[in-house]
């Protein structure tokens, strides 16, 4: 089948395949840069694994400078359509003679000035995160809820400067900059008080975000729990859930990857659609628990997607990736779940989400169950093929050939 029949599938179904593919490509996805080197950054000789954050396998050709990375990212995104922003980590500061090495808690925009121009250049934007594990300063797995005040200073005051370069970042852009925070704190056995380090953590939070700042968009991410810290987690759902729902500029990020598969954030994302201006949102694919897999093209991205969409929230709901794969081909792993995310968008996109609404309203269950099963056998490929053709990538797996050419050429050369 052809683009134009296909098309003509879908606007049988009252579906405008022109107005999805232009929705498609003006929403940008938000794609993590540690992909590429398995989160080991700039900043620490023991690089940016542990606590609770771990990159299985050795697969050969990681990233190890800027210039690699960059090259990598950009080698990859050249066979994903739509716009793109690329996240980064603070552990992902450059240092060199000009600006040589400080620690977290006095890093500026100085030593990020690099990626701005580079990202400048290729027309990304940019989104950032306080680098809060992997460090000295990391005592008994605790940062902004740790006891000892020492800890809680500097990592407070590493989450002023984040914030404050996240600003910088976006004045230079002309750009809102999602900074996002994720912890690992917690306990590996059962604790003698929950309580005490949640409300350390709250009065942290509230010097970090004690003024909103314009250009940065504050999210705080959520996990059930993580390695070595197994039976309790400070910065639990219910615990980021309350402490936005008192503060606007703060939102709430779900990372799809750090629930119970039978808990899918498809089902949770409505509720904060309802309530947040802004929706921050990690994806991952999820085996077992808190796992961060490569996206794939699944059920539950689907699902994911539509809730997206058909409540009209494309604009505000900020799509991210977020997973660490070190067991295959590292640009390969960007191409296939930054193309999923964009596929699972087009493809919700273009669901007969209106009319759905309108039976299941009217109570017409019947004609909503034969609609939407009906839906799933629509021509969607070949509106992909159009799609990516429009976009100047390729539609097939013939960007894998040239994945591999760039492992043997460049990538096979890294010791």
């Amino acid at each position: 089948m052809d683009f134009t029949t296909a098309a003509r599938a879908y606007e049988e179904l009252g579906i405008d395949v022109e107005a999805a593919m232009e929705v498609a490509s003006r929403k940008a996805l938000s794609v993590h840069c540690w992909q590429g080197d398995d989160l080991v950054g700039y900043d620490s000789p023991q690089g940016g694994t542990g606590n609770g954050i771990l990159a299985t396998g050795d697969y050969p050709g990681r990233a190890r400078t800027f210039a690699e990375l960059t090259s990598d990212f950009e080698f990859a995104m050249r066979f994903v359509p739509g716009a793109k922003r690329i996240a980064l980590h603070a552990s992902y500061a450059i240092f060199d003679d000009a600006h040589p090495w400080v620690d977290r808690d006095r890093i500026g925009y100085e030593h990020f000035e690099p990626w701005v121009a580079w990202a400048r250049e290729r027309g990304y934007g940019i989104d950032f995160n306080p680098t809060v594990f992997s460090h000295p300063m990391m005592r008994d797995g605790l940062s902004l809820s740790s006891p000892d005040a020492e800890v809680r200073r500097f990592w407070i005051d590493h989450c002023l400067r984040c914030r404050e370069i996240s600003q910088r970042i976006g004045e230079e852009l002309d750009d809102l900059v999602q900074c996002n925070l994720w912890i690992p704190d917690g306990l590996k056995d059962v604790p003698a008080d929950r309580f005490g380090p949640r409300r350390r953590l709250r009065d942290s939070l509230d010097e970090v975000y004690a003024e909103p700042l314009d250009r940065v968009v504050d999210s705080v991410e959520s996990k059930w729990f993580g390695i070595g810290v197994e039976a309790y987690t400070v910065g639990s759902p219910e615990f980021y859930l309350a402490y936005a729902m008192g503060r606007p500029h703060v939102h709430v990020l779900m990372d799809t990857g750090h629930y119970h598969p039978g808990e899918p954030v498809s089902e949770k994302l409505p509720t904060l659609e309802l309530f947040e201006d802004w929706v921050p949102l990690h994806v991952s694919r999820p085996m077992n628990w808190d796992s961060d897999h490569v996206v794939t093209f699944d059920d539950e991205l689907r699902e994911l997607c539509k809730e997206i969409v058909r409540n009209g929230c494309v604009d505000r709901v900020l799509i991210g990736s977020d997973y660490f794969d070190a067991s295959i081909n590292r640009v390969a792993a960007w191409v296939v779940g930054s193309r999923s995310l964009q596929k699972a968008l087009l493809w919700a996109l273009l669901q007969p989400n209106e009319a759905l609404r309108e039976l299941q309203d009217a109570g017409n269950f019947t004609k909503k169950l034969a609609l939407m099963e009906e839906a799933k056998t629509l021509p969607f490929a070949d509106v992909w093929a159009e799609y990516c053709a429009r976009q100047g990538v390729p539609a097939g797996f013939g960007w894998f050939a040239e994945v591999e050419r760039y492992e043997r050429e460049v990538l096979s050369k890294r010791s």
